[in-house]
């Protein structure tokens, strides 16, 4: 049976999450689990959770997910709601909405009139301070938290958020964007949050009432030349295959499909069993790193749908069927992933359902 599989260490998780609590002692934790848990796994990954105040998801079908795995804690919609049919099945399974822009208030009034439940809905009123893309403007802050404080359908105060655009590279513009979120909010009630990942490591001050760690729970570093064991965080995914076959090559020969790399002396080639279509990124450079047998070896000529060569060198003394590490605690993706001119989010994220998953707890 093919090897290739991705190892999800929930123990390393619950460290995780529990780093991230030592970081913002003060605030609660709205763990960020859109997207199947960054690729690690919905469901395995909140059921492992048991201390998080609340989740945060993209979209109604994650949530609902979630319930149906007998989640029992708060849910927050990031994207909020697209249509009025969607609120009955919100407010049915006691989800929390980011609203972002004044059409979700005006059918929030159209709703009010003939809710199907009487449930207020908790809503967060994302503000947009900079990042140019959801929430409202700064100058219809004021007025859109007027509008949504006369509505009965939704629980009051509401709660007041913004995200950061750099908060991984440029301090000053994060640092502006919260003194403008603060001031936009200035003298209004509800709870805050801004802080991302990067937001938890760089900017203290903006921990407030919650935070929103994603990448961080998976112990993976936002930060540049850095990786989560500079945070005390340990790698959650080990994706993890084997080679299947080990062979010799001279001196001018060529590796792969378009012959974009040539042995510049004889050495041994270990072809291991996995490939774009597992989620390895079929555009990772010739060196990228792969760890096979206690080093890091360089991957040879192009990624291909189900396999890679890399360069075992002509002394080596692996075998077929040895373990290899694509990325894991052996190798951090923070560091693979430059060489495929990416971030870890994508590599984690673009892990394929063809990979079996493998949960352990220790």
């Amino acid at each position: 049976m093919r090897s290739t599989k991705a190892v999800i260490d929930l123990s390393a998780l619950k460290h995780n999450f529990h780093t991230i609590k030592s970081i913002a002692k003060d605030s609660k934790i709205m763990a960020v689990v859109k997207a199947n848990a960054y690729g690690h796994g919905l469901v395995e990954v909140a059921s492992a959770l048991t201390d998080a105040d609340m989740f945060a998801v993209a979209t109604l079908e994650e949530a609902l997910s979630l319930r149906a795995a007998n989640i029992q804690q708060d849910i927050l919609l990031l994207e909020g709601f697209f249509e009025l049919e969607e609120l009955p099945v919100i407010q049915e399974n006691r989800l929390q909405l980011v609203l972002h822009h004044f059409n979700q208030i005006e059918i929030l009034k159209k709703y009010q009139q003939a809710p199907v439940n009487e449930q207020p809905i908790k809503t967060w009123m994302k503000c947009d301070s900079g990042m140019f893309r959801l929430g409202f403007a700064l100058d219809t802050v004021e007025a859109a938290h007027q509008e949504l404080k006369q509505l009965t359908i939704i629980e009051q105060p509401v709660k007041l958020m913004s995200h950061f655009s750099s908060a991984d590279s440029d301090q000053n513009f994060s640092e502006e964007q919260i003194d403008l979120f603060l001031n936009a909010t200035r003298g209004l009630d509800g709870q805050r949050s801004m802080a991302n990942s990067a937001g938890i490591l760089a900017h203290e001050q903006a921990h407030w009432d919650w935070v929103r760690p994603g990448l961080l729970i998976y112990g993976a570093s936002p930060m540049p030349y850095s990786t989560g064991s500079d945070y005390q965080l340990q790698p959650v995914m080990s994706l993890e295959s084997q080679l299947m076959a080990i062979k010799p090559i001279n001196k001018g020969e060529s590796v792969g499909y378009g012959r974009n790399w040539y042995a510049e002396q004889e050495t041994n080639i270990g072809l291991v069993a996995i490939g774009y279509g597992d989620g390895y990124p079929r555009h990772a450079k010739n060196g990228t790193p792969v760890w096979v047998n206690g080093r890091e070896v360089p991957l040879v000529g192009r990624v291909s749908m189900d396999m890679l060569a890399v360069d075992l060198g002509i002394d080596s003394k692996d075998n077929v069927g040895d373990g290899v590490v694509l990325w894991g605690k052996e190798l951090p993706m923070e560091k693979v992933a430059p060489f495929a001119d990416t971030i870890p989010y994508t590599l984690c994220c673009g892990v394929t359902r063809r990979v079996k998953f493998e949960y352990i707890h220790d």
